[in-house]
């Protein structure tokens, strides 16, 4: 704050400037402290027409207010002006807080008259109101996680409507304008053309609460900086020769979190105490130097290597957060590793892990760092810097605020032909250094005197001193070196010709002639003074504190008695004449100042006469006049109300400007006619007055004829959007109705795939014992069959030696019967007993033969394909297709066997575990009923083989994928291959039956596994999004 005066000091105005506004503080603060008096003034103070018009409740109710203390400050006796619910909940408990300046319920009334005597109108102050409540409404905005948003989107929540309504009332916006820039921004290639292309980017949660924050400290930022300068414009100010100017600093901040707010605070402070140190400490002990007192050096604590640190041009801490800032991906990790690494070993910088508090050295690196300030270390997180550094608005939001219907806001914020992005957008932390080298700059220019406030204790309670407190803060503050210097320095010093002009006529003329530092040392030594209380310099003497008036009064007080009366004598005369020429002066002084309160009276005088006279000559003409401006001010507000209407609104500003021509015509005519009369003045005033008051009734109709159109048209609106919300319903709860029947279906899937699991399960441990007793069976009828040839080669023996014996003796032998074989009929033949013996295969494909109703393996394709062609029989269809998936099988495997084995082939028809699965099945599965429409889909993954895999080339190695089946009833009719590395397969049955799966559904074992089946809208989003064509059931197709 500046107090201008002129050359004869008195007061000609006043200036008033801020720096570093804590715009943090209006989003957060914490638990002890309070947000902006002059929001709990509004909740406390307002008026209750005002607080209902603004929604204004209690702080508790603010997002931006209910995180800090939200007592009131106030008395007993404006505490009982306050109701129930605008108290909070704290304030309840705990009661009130008493200050005896500050109170939240009078405050809002001081406020209010302040406003007034600064000019404000009412329409003024209600703008200004209506922008702080705005800020309050737009905190309570809420974000929530969008789930239908694929790109990690935000929305509003549902309980933050009524907020964002009220705000944007308040703003003069569009609800669903100021909905969409919240959650979003607008982006601008610039590529295509001179404008580019512009892309909407969906925010995250936390990166929409931050929008929401810089817009509330955007507003409240132009409101601070609208009202100083208002303040301004209302100070008077004529020319200055000399102004006193009052600097109030926040002092050095330390606490348990520490950000941007604080690091640009101490930055501050280490100017303004390395000032301090020029201006007390370096700028005295210069001049000692200079005039070679031999005074002990004070040391003290130079911290320009610490502001070095902070502000270098080039790899300042200032500088590497704004180059940060204009990386493409900008990352506070980064930014702290860059500043670790650039300032390396530097003294004054540290990592957190060696800071004193526990939860700093919790700290990873790259989250913060240390500066050793002049008054202790500070740890500052850095993961809100890069955010903080940027208090611009996203182009949504600035486009938003431009386009307000609120004309008060639109002004604040107007646009400015500046250019825009990141390589170009000026950060907070350069203005910051730019307005604080201008600060700096201004104090050099001046005189300066140092006030230091200390802090008495850390509890904050009165009446109480805490002496090693007070003393850290002396220390740290370089206080102790000033004592030192005060000690062992000579603040008082005089140039040697002054001393000399001074002292000389108290000396023989002899004396007087001597050189004036020759003279000063003679005088000095003559009167025998203490060495250590003046020391000569090389164009000056210095004096000890008070040394210089003890001289003084030496001087004055101990000469001869002739000089000494001689020397009263004159100094009795000297006094007496100044004596004299003071009251002189002052005598002159008052003369002159009766002179100009007459002079400018009388001026007052005769223009009170004058005027007087005037009025009784002129009184009807006057009347009239004033009557006709009244009027005329009466067609301002016309205007503004024919500014409201959409329709006549040019015909009527036509007609208020006709009203305007014959009014300033009429004033014309009273004061160019002296002699007209009372009764014309009257008749014209009367005329001109019906005209203006049936032109106000006509507006006053118009405009409300025109808010009844406007309501319909809301009505309209909200029709629509009731329309709109209630289909918005119907399709969700399709939507949900849809997903319910999906996972019925798909726990159906499971269920029949857990069922067939079972069957199987069962069949093959039926098989396993069926298996077990034909084998034991082969095994006995293997014994039977042994014992029963041993049997029939005794035989043959004994009837060769029994025909050997018949030959020898001419005998005659007869032939035995067959013999029986044992636990078998003995009605078999022998024929039989020769009969070969079949495997277990070829007998059940021998039965299913002969059990089969038709037998197609020696039709050729022909046959077949006309067959499928014009057949109805769906038993005879399906044996085709069996035919037809059998020789295939055939053709296959054939050509398996003949393929080379070195050559792998890449094309298989079915992923390899298919190709396994089929292999460990039964020869001879179960032939399941048809079942028509039969429609199943699955999904399995697969590794392709690749060609032989290189050790130079390991990317040779197969590559994974995904295999999709559509099987209509036991064989494939869709099959699709997805490959990450070249274009998709699709494949459809009766087109590329060569190319895809031969086996049936049992045989491939698809379902038998967890989770391969999947839904038909799965499968078919899949084959169209890679270009299939819908499938048409062969049924369809023949109808």
């Amino acid at each position: 704050m500046e107090v201008h005066f002129d050359n004869k000091c008195q007061v000609v105005g006043g200036y008033i400037s801020h720096y570093l506004l804590e715009k943090s503080r209006v989003c957060l603060q914490s638990p002890d402290e309070r947000n902006y008096h002059v929001f709990y003034m509004m909740c406390a103070g307002a008026p209750p027409d005002l607080r209902a018009k603004l929604c204004i409740t209690k702080p508790d109710d603010f997002q931006y207010l209910r995180n800090g203390c939200t007592q009131y400050f106030c008395n007993s006796s404006s505490e009982k002006k306050l109701n129930d619910s605008q108290k909070t909940s704290d304030h309840t408990s705990k009661g009130c807080l008493a200050d005896p300046i500050l109170d939240d319920v009078e405050g809002f009334n001081a406020v209010d008259q302040a406003f007034t005597r600064l000019g404000l109108t009412p329409a003024e102050k209600m703008e200004i109101y209506t922008m702080v409540a705005a800020v309050l409404h737009l905190g309570n905005i809420a974000f929530e996680d969008n789930p239908e948003d694929t790109k990690g989107g935000s929305r509003i929540s549902g309980r933050s409507e009524k907020a964002v309504t009220i705000t944007a009332r308040l703003l003069g916006v569009n609800p669903e304008e100021l909905r969409q820039s919240l959650i979003s921004k607008v982006m601008q290639t610039s590529r295509g053309g001179i404008k580019g292309t512009v892309i909407m980017v969906p925010l995250k949660v936390y990166e929409a609460s931050n929008a929401r924050d810089a817009l509330a400290k955007a507003i409240y930022s132009k409101l601070f900086d609208h009202i100083v300068a208002r303040i301004n414009q209302s100070i008077p100010f004529k020319a200055s020769s000399y102004y006193i100017g009052v600097l109030d600093i926040a002092g050095f901040e330390y606490f348990k979190v520490n950000s941007f707010e604080q690091f640009c605070i101490n930055y501050c402070n280490e100017k303004l105490q390395q000032f301090f140190n020029e201006r007390i400490l370096k700028y005295e002990q210069d001049l000692y130097a200079k005039e070679s007192l031999n005074v002990p050096k004070i040391s003290y604590a130079d911290n320009q290597d610490c502001i070095d640190l902070i502000e270098a041009r080039t790899n300042g801490i200032f500088s590497l957060l704004d180059e940060e800032s204009k990386l493409p991906t900008h990352s506070f990790a980064h930014f702290t590793s860059e500043v670790h690494r650039t300032w390396s070993g530097h003294f004054r910088i540290t990592l957190p892990r060696t800071s004193k508090l526990k939860a700093h050295r919790e700290l990873r690196d790259d989250e913060g760092f240390v500066i050793r300030h002049y008054a202790g270390g500070v740890c500052y997180q850095t993961n809100q810097f890069i955010e903080k550094n940027n208090d611009a608005l996203h182009a949504s939001l600035e486009g938003l605020i431009q386009e307000s219907g609120n004309h008060f806001l639109r002004t604040q914020f107007a646009k400015l032909p500046t250019q825009k992005g990141k390589l170009t957008f000026i950060s907070v932390g350069s203005k910051f250094k730019t307005q604080l080298g201008e600060l700096m700059d201004k104090l050099k220019s001046n005189g300066t005197n140092f006030i230091r406030c200390i802090k008495p204790n850390n509890e904050m309670v009165d009446h109480q001193f805490d002496g090693g407190s007070i003393l850290g803060q002396l220390r740290c503050s370089g206080m102790t070196s000033v004592l030192q210097l005060m000690e062992n320095g000579y603040p008082s010093r005089v140039p040697f010709q002054e001393l000399y002009n001074m002292y000389k006529s108290y000396l023989p003329p002899e004396l007087a002639r001597l050189d004036p530092r020759f003279f000063c040392e003679a005088l000095l030594h003559s009167l025998k003074l203490s060495k250590r209380d003046f020391k000569f310099g090389i164009t000056r003497v210095f004096f000890k504190p008070g040394k210089f008036a003890e001289f003084d009064r030496i001087m004055k007080s101990d000469p001869d008695n002739l000089q000494k009366l001689v020397a009263n004598v004159k100094k009795w005369l000297v006094r007496s004449r100044w004596n004299k020429l003071q009251f002189c002066a002052l005598s002159v002084i008052k003369l002159k100042n009766k002179i100009i309160y007459r002079r400018s009276h009388l001026i007052v005088i005769q223009k009170t006469v004058r005027m007087y006279l005037a009025k009784k000559q002129h009184q009807a003409r006057i009347k009239g006049i004033v009557k006709m401006r009244n009027l005329k001010s009466q067609l301002g507000r016309m205007e503004e109300i024919c500014n409201q209407l959409r329709k006549m609104r040019d015909k009527s500003l036509r007609d208020i400007q006709g009203l305007q021509v014959e009014i300033d015509a009429g004033i014309e005519r009273i004061r160019r006619n002296e002699r007209i009369k009372g009764v014309e003045i009257d008749a014209e005033c009367t005329k001109l007055g019906n005209g203006v008051n049936q032109m106000m009734a006509a507006l006053q109709d118009m405009v409300k004829q025109q808010k009844i159109e406007e309501e319909q048209e809301r009505l309209s609106k909200l029709q629509q959007e009731i329309e709109t919300e209630k289909r918005r319903k119907e399709e969700e709860v399709l939507k949900r109705k849809e997903e319910e029947e999906n996972r019925r279906r798909k726990i159906e899937i499971e269920a029949r795939r857990k069922a067939e699991e079972e069957n199987r399960r069962r069949q093959e441990e039926e098989d396993k014992k069926t298996a077990l007793a034909l084998q034991a069976e082969l095994e006995t009828e293997a014994i039977e069959e042994s014992r029963y040839r041993e049997v029939l080669e005794q035989e043959r023996r004994d009837h060769d030696l029994a025909v050997r014996l018949a030959q020898e003796s001419n005998g005659q032998v007869e032939d035995s019967p067959p013999l029986p074989r044992s636990g078998s009929d003995s009605r078999v033949s022998t024929t039989n007993n020769n009969r070969l013996i079949r495997s277990e295969q070829v007998r059940n494909h021998q039965a299913m033969t002969t059990n089969k109703k038709y037998d197609l393996s020696k039709w050729k394709y022909s046959e077949l394909r006309d067959a499928i062609n014009t057949s109805c029989d769906i038993e005879l269809l399906e044996a085709c297709r069996h035919e037809f998936h059998r020789r295939l099988k055939v053709y296959h495997a054939w050509k398996a066997r003949n393929r080379r084995r070195t050559t792998m082939y890449e094309n298989e028809r079915a992923p390899k575990s298919i190709m396994e699965a089929a292999a460990k099945s039964p020869r001879n599965p179960l032939k399941q009923q048809i079942v028509e429409s039969s429609q199943r889909f699955f999904r399995i993954p697969f590794v392709r083989p690749g060609v032989a895999p290189q050790p130079e080339n390991p990317s040779t190695i197969g590559k994974r994928g995904w295999w999709y089946a559509h099987f209509d009833g036991q064989y494939v009719a869709r099959q699709m291959e997805l490959h990450p590395d070249k274009p998709p397969i699709l494949l459809t049955a009766g087109i590329d039956d060569m190319q895809m799966c031969e086996l049936s559904l049992d045989e491939t074992g698809l379902t038998r596994k967890r989770g391969a089946e999947i839904l038909e809208h799965e499968f078919n989003r899949e084959w169209e999004r890679h270009g299939g064509k819908p499938y048409t059931n062969p049924g369809d197709r023949k109808k």
